[in-house]
């Protein structure tokens, strides 16, 4: 699986079923090459006012499932 093939795909808190925002970068791992993090860029309604539109790190271990349309995440904020 590519990157691109990463951004487009919706990422869906299922703690609240919200739309979290959309992929921008990748955290890699330089030794083991392994996935630590997604960068997201928030949709506007969801991380609006924790961080004022900074983009947002989601560890691995908050990601559930990727399947062909979405990524879910478990977040509690």
């Amino acid at each position: 699986m590519r990157l691109s093939d990463l951004q487009n795909k919706d990422i869906v808190n299922i703690t609240d079923g919200k739309n979290v925002g959309s992929i921008i970068d990748v955290k890699i791992d330089e030794e083991t090459g392994n996935i630590v993090s997604f960068i997201i860029e928030p949709s506007r309604s969801f991380f609006s006012f924790f961080n004022k539109g900074q983009d947002t790190e989601i560890h691995w271990k908050s990601i559930t499932k990727i399947g062909e349309d979405v990524i879910l995440v478990k977040l509690s904020l």
